[in-house]
């Protein structure tokens, strides 16, 4: 799996043309193949930062998805961003759930007790 990340800093100005701008992808990117979520998150103490967050099935989805028209919006969206977008991309060979914590959790109260 493949997780993407991007940081977007919007000017303030800019605010309504920009989230009307990521509204129109989300649907859309979500129809892709290998799109298996793609997210919008505003952050709780700097209203005009967003992070986009994508989970792809594979890489090559994902290079499929950052040669589409859609992809190419957003990074013409720089001209709304009071600083550059930031892109991380992260290859996951392993994931967990909820089993690890608990299994985390009974350890520490092992050792505690």
């Amino acid at each position: 799996m493949i997780i993407v990340r991007i940081t977007l800093n919007v000017l303030p100005e800019k605010q309504l043309e920009f989230t009307q701008t990521l509204l129109s992808m989300i649907e859309a990117t979500e129809m892709e193949t290998g799109c298996l979520s793609y997210g919008v998150y505003s952050d709780i103490e700097d209203k005009n930062c967003y992070n986009l967050l994508e989970e792809w099935e594979t890489r090559e989805d994902l290079n499929h998805h950052m040669r589409s028209h859609r992809f190419s919006v957003l990074l013409g969206s720089k001209t709304l961003l009071c600083k550059p977008l930031k892109i991380q991309i992260f290859t996951v060979a392993a994931s967990e759930g909820i089993e690890a914590v608990n299994s985390s959790r009974e350890t520490k109260n092992n050792l505690s007790g």
